[in-house]
């Protein structure tokens, strides 16, 4: 978007707004890179718990019910005793990590300028 564009381009639905909204939550970023980069695509939430260290329960499978409910991961539940539920990254979801792992990416490269912001007060880092 450039200065002088159209007002369309600035309307609350437009594009730009609508992937940053998506990533609102540090975690939805950060579920579909693990299960891309640690799990193959596909990972059982108590193995996903486990590889999002500070992630609470509550919080895990709230965020998967989200990303479930905007088509991001599928959720399957195995006819096991007890039954043992497993999330997939879905076509989309696959689509949508390029720009997480673009951002990851430019993190590991960039470490001095995340260390060069001030602090925030809602951050916990």
């Amino acid at each position: 978007m450039q200065p002088g564009s159209a007002e369309e381009d600035w309307r609350e639905d437009c594009a730009p707004r609508r992937v940053l909204e998506l990533f609102a939550t540090k975690w939805t970023s950060m579920v579909l890179h693990t299960l891309h980069a640690r799990h193959g695509g596909v990972a059982r939430t108590g193995v996903l718990h486990r590889s999002l260290p500070g992630i609470s329960k509550k919080m895990l499978v709230q965020t998967l019910r989200e990303m479930e409910g905007s088509g991001l991961v599928s959720r399957h539940v195995q006819g096991t005793m007890p039954p043992a539920v497993e999330y997939r990254l879905t076509p989309l979801g696959r689509r949508f990590l390029e720009p997480v792992e673009l951002l990851y990416k430019w993190g590991r490269a960039n470490p001095d300028a995340l260390d060069a912001l001030g602090s925030r007060p809602s951050s916990r880092w």
